[in-house]
């Protein structure tokens, strides 16, 4: 059979193959699908999307229809004369001109009202959050009470949050497709940026501009709560961390201050601002400054490490094992380097007893 016989009996396969890859990908269902919007801000985003896709559609119907019955219908045929040859039709071209021109237009309106309609906060008084970005994490402030948490941000579902978003080191992005499409997070550059909630559940977000080694692994989480779970949430936060003071946690305790880890990490409650400005440590090899995690309430956090990881103890075994094994990049292993101290080495029973300690901090 002639190569090109089998593949022109295979295209149709292939496109079904293909349009079957495309409509998975488009599920609402996934996680970070941004066709399930489930705040104001990000179904005024996907309303404006569908506007556009449809008028898109429809104008790319009627040119790409008009040109194929145009070759059809006035192509050459044995015995046909040479056609009248013409300069053109000027009411014609007017017409395709002024169309497409009030066309736009139109589009143009209605992105401009939604670009005006989304820029600020509808509420007066919405929750003020600071985002930090760092490689390759996400640090969340909230200067009204005072908390600290990383790479989840919990938020009152129904009230807007507005967020104000800088980076400690490179261009990162902020971007929960469920909630909101995304900013760019520029150095000692602050963007500011909203959103709000409908409905209480786990939203994903993602640093959508690379950033580095492991920028496929900064994600975070968005935890929308009832008003009254989000308080709740807040005191909690608000309380200087509880740890077991007995057996294996109390080793750990013990482990987490002589081995290094309080070198970077604290665990002593909510950062005071010169505290998340300074406790950063040296440069390591013409990176910007490090700055880890506050861990007070570490356990009260469904995942870790960039979000990368369930908070069970299994995973963070992993992690302490081998961080650079498990998420390529990050500092942990770089820093026992940078500080020469061999004793920052972790054995199986330091790891043993710094897990029971980090899911005692409540």
């Amino acid at each position: 059979m002639p190569k090109r016989l089998l593949s022109s009996r295979w295209l149709p396969v292939l496109g079904l193959i293909s349009l079957v890859v495309l409509l998975i990908a488009c599920t609402p269902e996934h996680p970070q699908s941004t066709f399930e919007a489930a705040g104001p801000v990000a179904k005024s985003q996907l309303n404006l999307f569908w506007i556009l896709f449809w008028m898109s559609l429809a104008i790319f119907i009627v040119v790409v229809g008009a040109l194929l019955f145009t070759l059809f219908r006035f192509r050459e045929k044995p015995g046909t004369a040479l056609p009248f040859q013409t300069h053109g039709n000027r009411k014609l071209e007017i017409a395709w001109t002024v169309a497409p021109s009030l066309l736009l237009i139109a589009l143009a309106v209605i992105t401009v009202q939604t670009l005006f309609a989304l820029d600020s906060p509808s509420q007066d008084d919405p929750l003020q959050v600071e985002v930090i970005a760092h490689q390759w994490w996400f640090e969340f402030y909230y200067p009204e009470y005072n908390v600290t948490t990383a790479n989840e941000v919990n938020v009152p579902v129904g009230r807007d949050v507005a967020f104000k978003v800088d980076s400690r080191d490179v261009i990162h992005s902020f971007w929960v497709p469920k909630l909101r499409g995304k900013i760019d997070i520029i150095p000692n550059v602050t963007n500011n940026t909203w959103f709000s909630a409908s409905e209480p559940g786990l939203y994903y977000g993602q640093c959508a501009e690379f950033c580095g080694i492991a920028h496929a692994f900064m994600k975070f989480r968005v935890v929308a709560q009832h008003e009254d779970e989000f308080l709740e949430w807040v005191a909690g936060q608000q309380a200087p961390a509880r740890f077991a003071t007995e057996g294996l946690a109390s080793e750990g305790s013990l482990v987490f201050n002589t081995k290094g880890c309080i070198t970077c990490h604290t665990v002593a409650g909510p950062d005071s601002a010169a505290m998340r400005d300074s406790r950063t440590a040296s440069f390591l090899g013409g990176q910007n400054l490090v700055h880890a995690p506050n861990l007070a309430h570490f356990a009260s956090r469904g995942s870790f490490a960039g979000s990368m990881f369930e908070n069970t103890d299994e995973n963070l075994a992993a992690w302490l094992r081998d961080p650079e094994g498990v998420k390529p990049g990050n500092r942990m292993a770089r820093l026992a380097d940078a500080f020469n101290n061999p004793d920052m080495a972790l054995s199986e029973s330091d790891i043993e007893a710094l897990v029971a300690y980090l899911q005692s901090l409540q």
